[in-house]
């Protein structure tokens, strides 16, 4: 698979995403929503940063098990049920994104909802990657 980051000087400089990814492969791989359930079913962590890391970790190990990495991400869209608390947490999601995921960022959007399917889950993510 080939990745390409498109980030046009026209636009503001991106911070924690790209305004474009192309991506050439040959599977396409959708991942649910996660949210930071644990192997029993049960939302661990009473912080945003803390769920966001759990989170992201549940994503990424959907990811490696259909057989792609971080660097295959092409699209996620987080949920947070509290907009001003993940802007207010964004250096530290960041920091958390680039020790699980690393510095290639996809395509991202992030969405407030008044609720998530578990009710304790403060933020959930999915995406999508492209394979080889």
């Amino acid at each position: 698979m080939t990745t390409e980051r498109v980030n046009p000087p026209e636009l503001s400089p991106p911070s924690g995403f790209s305004h474009a990814v192309v991506a050439t492969g040959s599977r396409l791989v959708f991942l649910a929503g996660q949210t930071a359930l644990d192997a029993d079913g049960k939302v661990v962590g009473d912080s945003l940063p803390g769920q966001f890391e759990r989170a992201l970790t549940n994503l990424l190990t959907a990811l490696r098990a259909a057989g792609g990495t971080p660097a295959d991400l092409a699209r996620v869209t987080v949920y947070a049920t509290d907009l001003a608390a993940y802007r207010a947490h964004a250096p530290r999601l960041g920091r958390l994104w680039k020790k699980l995921a690393g510095h290639d960022y996809p395509a991202m959007a992030v969405v407030e909802v008044v609720r998530l399917w578990d009710e304790q889950a403060l933020v959930e993510l999915d995406g999508f990657a492209v394979l080889p």
